[in-house]
């Protein structure tokens, strides 16, 4: 089946044709027709699979089609992800499927001045694509006018709608129109969460391709006991195989993840770590670097689980097991994408068994466990340094909850940010109540 044959405007499939995709991956085939009809949809797809393009290139026809001038100045479809690599992924994309169409594409996330994402919502775009904190931040001063939203779309659907995120995506649903389509998209989407998109959609459609929550066909994976005081030891002969030349390793924290780099970069392995807590500048150099084959190891948080999509990821090494299970999946979805091949590595600890099993569960099949052949389990673990005796006190306790992207801005008021005994709501740009929320 063609791209022609799905109902998408001229442009977009000249500029598809450009990227050099001839035939829709499944969940592209099943999305596209009903996105473009306009009802609401809910798709769970394995990462990897083209689930970007599955919104995007029909909200672009969407939009075309009911193309005026009504709508200058303001924001008509509204994208929602949860880290800001993820933003600047899926804004690369519709930029490049809408190069023949002349939409006008923004983005909105912290790490970065607001100066410049100010003017875009001033302007009004066709797509805007935000992480909820920069967002909520920036629409509680009055930025941005929404009240011509056509579409939402909240990307990574089971992260976005999690406990961390509830209470802004709450905030800036309220403020869009409540006659819109909105559209939910992830690789893994539990059905707790599931019955938490009734107040968001209406009678949704439910595509899912292949099996709820289960990682890629293409990806094999290893699992491998592990003493944790020889994690280091045992990636450093891991990475002795010229084989794992673009390797992404995922640590539980920050600090962690520096850690592992520092140890990495003493031992001549080229390498750069991408956190929270780095700059966006420096997080795009690190990604940059990983893409152009300047480094062979990027060793990330969980931030990067969802936000990476780099061609040619030979392995992804779970130097820590993942503290959310499903992020799992969404980690070793890194490799083998696009029907590519690619190998998942993981360390287990002891004290990893009780998640192992509940993964299992998950994923619905066994995982075996075994020795990593050809490493000595009998050597002693190095000498401990200072910085290994290090901890951040983080008030924030758990990795989970430190590495968020997006955190609602502003004051205790569910969004709003009161000045002066009065208050602007989110989303809706020169009105003016007194007295604060009741």
């Amino acid at each position: 089946m063609p791209f022609a044959s799905l109902g998408l405007d001229a442009s977009i499939l000249k500029a598809v044709a450009d990227q050099g995709y001839t035939e829709p991956t499944p969940i592209q085939k099943a999305a596209i027709p009903s996105v473009i009809e306009g009802v609401d949809v809910i798709g769970i797809a394995q990462t990897g699979t083209g689930k970007t393009a599955a919104f995007t290139l029909p909200l672009l026809t969407r939009l075309l089609r009911t193309a005026n001038n009504t709508h200058k100045g303001r924001v008509r479809c509204l994208i929602l992800a949860p880290t800001r690599e993820l933003v600047v992924q899926i804004a690369e994309n519709v930029a490049a499927y809408s190069r023949y169409s002349g939409a006008v594409v923004a983005t909105c996330y912290g790490g970065v001045s607001e100066r410049p994402q100010i003017a875009a919502l001033r302007r009004g775009c066709d797509f805007l694509i935000a992480t909820p904190g920069r967002l909520l931040d920036l629409g509680s001063q009055g930025h941005g006018d929404f009240s011509a939203v056509e579409c939402l779309v909240l990307d990574e659907a089971d992260r976005m709608l999690d406990m961390g995120f509830l209470p802004a995506i709450n905030t800036i649903v309220r403020a869009l129109p409540p006659e819109r389509q909105t559209l939910m998209f992830s690789a893994t989407l539990s059905r707790e969460i599931e019955t938490l998109t009734k107040q968001y959609q209406r009678s949704p459609k439910l595509i899912e391709v292949g099996r709820r929550s289960n990682p890629a066909e293409t990806v094999t994976q290893l699992l491998f006991e592990c003493p944790g005081a020889l994690k280091q030891v045992m990636l450093h002969h891991l990475l002795k195989d010229e084989a794992m030349n673009m390797v992404l390793v995922f640590a539980r924290t920050k600090h962690g993840a520096d850690r592992v780099c520092r140890k990495l970069d003493g031992d001549g392995i080229s390498c750069a770590a991408i956190h929270a807590n780095r700059s966006q500048a420096q997080r795009q150099r690190a990604l940059q670097a990983f893409k152009n084959g300047e480094i062979r190891v990027l060793v990330a948080t969980d931030i990067a689980s969802r936000g990476i999509d780099v061609d040619g990821i030979s392995h992804v090494v779970n130097f820590d097991f993942p503290d959310q299970i499903e992020d799992y999946v969404h980690r070793i979805g890194r490799t083998g994408r696009a029907l590519s091949t690619g190998t998942a590595i993981t360390f287990i600890t002891r004290e990893d068994l009780g998640d192992l099993r509940r993964l299992e569960r998950i994923v619905g099949k066994h995982l075996h466990c075994g020795k990593l052949p050809g490493f000595d389990y009998t050597q002693q673990a190095p000498a401990r340094t200072p910085e290994d005796f290090q901890r951040h006190q983080d008030p924030r306790a758990g990795a989970h909850h430190s590495e968020r992207e997006g955190r609602p801005q502003g004051g205790r008021n569910g969004g709003y940010r009161a000045a002066q005994g009065s208050y602007r709501p989110f989303g809706r740009p020169g009105t003016r109540r007194t007295g604060g929320p009741k």
